[in-house]
């Protein structure tokens, strides 16, 4: 992994990671890595990855692979047949890391287990990403986002507070934290190389990520060994979201200082000297009657107005956006979270800036790559290989090229 690097050089750079994961989590990963300079090798199977025929789609490109996957290389091979095999093989040799998220005992059928890889590079990082681990009676079992929800307390979190019903989050959120998680690891398995020349082994399960996610403040009751308490009881979070004349906002005060700014900018002096919400405490305990006057008096007010009082009055506040409004937003557009790159084939592509603003200016890969083509040729070249041998691999259906989305 030596390289020269210098004050424009992003943080990864140098570093070549061989990506087996598919769907969302590793995917994801992986992508943030390529962002941050890693030079990603994603490996496809004769049909693609399964992200390639989900989501919007423009010129044989879904938005769901896309938003997955961009910044990386790939290469689509049969490993079913003895030549694809030694191909991967041959570049996870030349990997600094490789990340995978087949169900346990998958990835050593295949012939790419963790053994097999570390024999030709000792000192690979190897991440293994799955539902419940590599061990216990839950490792074989099939798992998707809405699964962990359900297990890691998640569906409880959000159980409806009128009806007691559970509810899911409306986003894959297991599987995004998790991505998460496992490129923090993967980062800091890196630093650890390069302190003690040593690779690492990590096993990485998305019920564990959601877990400590949720801790702090939505299971800490439970910290305390035998002094247990019922986090649906001490839990006393109301969803914050007020309807105003014209729209919804959310707004909330914790300190004294922002109660009072929020009484202030309803017009309601009367409530600062309310017994029910004198103190911290006492509006924690009072949370459902406060909410109410709340959500009465803010439904007098147009969002905009509203919002203005509450910015001026030191309360956090803000108008609840349609997500078909975000990309017009100031608070998008001011904060420059989103880019627009060129694609060759696709034309302009627009992308969330994750981690730009945290290396002091260095541009981040916002490479849109893979689109439509596999990079076969160029990395079996890469590999030593020659051109005639690369047409060989395609003529033997070794090398294919993913099918597109549809």
């Amino acid at each position: 992994m030596s390289h020269n690097y210098s004050d424009h050089t992003l943080p990864l750079d140098g570093v070549r990671v061989l990506d087996l994961t598919t769907m969302v989590s590793g995917p994801i990963a992986t992508m943030l890595l390529a962002e941050q300079g890693a030079d990603v090798i994603k490996i496809e199977s004769p049909t693609g990855d399964y992200m390639r025929r989900v989501g919007t789609e423009h010129k044989g490109m879904t938005s769901s692979f896309l938003t997955c996957n961009r910044g990386k290389r790939s290469m689509c091979v049969d490993i079913k047949q003895p030549k694809g095999l030694e191909l991967v093989l041959e570049l996870a040799k030349n990997a600094d890391v490789l990340v995978q998220n087949f169900r346990p005992g998958v990835i050593e059928r295949m012939g790419l287990g963790e053994d097999a890889v570390r024999a030709l590079k000792p000192d690979i990082i190897y991440m293994s990403i799955s539902g419940f681990g590599k061990t216990g009676p839950q490792a074989h079992q099939r798992v998707y986002d809405p699964v962990i929800q359900a297990l890691s307390g998640l569906a409880d979190v959000q159980r409806d507070q009128v009806s007691g019903v559970p509810r899911m989050v409306r986003t894959i959120i297991c599987d995004k934290t998790t991505a998460l998680t496992a490129a923090h690891a993967i980062t800091t398995a890196l630093f650890h190389r390069e302190r003690t020349g040593k690779g690492q082994s990590m096993d990485l399960a998305m019920l564990d990520t959601m877990v400590s996610f949720l801790w702090p403040e939505t299971m800490g009751s439970l910290s305390f060994v035998g002094k247990e308490q019922d986090p649906a009881h001490s839990q006393k979070s109301p969803d914050l979201v007020f309807k105003t004349i014209d729209g919804y906002i959310t707004a909330g005060a914790n300190s004294d200082s922002e109660w009072e700014g929020l009484c202030n900018a309803l017009n309601r002096p009367d409530l600062l000297s309310d017994a029910r919400f004198k103190t911290a405490q006492a509006r924690s305990k009072n949370i459902s009657q406060r909410r109410q006057i709340m959500s009465d008096e803010i439904a007098t007010w147009i969002s905009e107005e509203i919002l203005e009082r509450f910015d001026s009055a030191g309360v956090a506040s803000a108008p609840i956006l349609p997500r078909v409004d975000l990309i017009n937003s100031p608070y998008i557009i001011d904060n420059n979270i989103l880019s627009v790159v060129n694609d060759e084939i696709l034309g302009e592509v627009r992308v969330p800036r994750i981690s730009s603003s945290v290396f002091g200016g260095i541009i981040p890969n916002h490479d849109t790559r893979p689109v439509s083509r596999a990079n076969n040729r160029e990395l079996m070249l890469e590999l030593g290989y020659k051109d005639s041998e690369f047409d060989q691999y395609v003529q033997d259906q070794i090398l294919h090229q993913p099918i597109p989305g549809n």
